[in-house]
């Protein structure tokens, strides 16, 4: 089992970094809602056509996932770090 890097932080530092992944977990939600509105909505009068369907249904769709899946990607691996938070492990 890797040890976790972070083991030397107080509650109140564990707290923040908590209270920070989450801030901007919502501001990559908002992000996203915002995304699927010009995606879906935005494009809806083009007559583009991606294998026979309109550009908004693929965008509104498939591009939301997409997005949703880079965005959680990039959370991850710059933003979000491993810290203990002092429960029971697993063996």
């Amino acid at each position: 089992m890797e040890k976790f890097k972070n083991a030397s932080m107080n509650d109140a530092q564990k707290f923040s970094l908590v209270k920070r992944e989450a801030i901007y977990t919502g501001f990559a939600l908002m992000g996203l809602i915002i995304f699927w509105l010009i995606a879906g909505f935005g494009t809806a009068s083009s007559e583009i056509k991606i294998f026979h369907l309109p550009l908004w249904a693929i965008l509104g769709s498939v591009g939301v996932w997409l997005v949703a899946i880079l965005i959680s990607a990039i959370l991850s691996k710059i933003l979000f770090k491993d810290v203990d938070l002092g429960g029971e492990r697993d063996e």
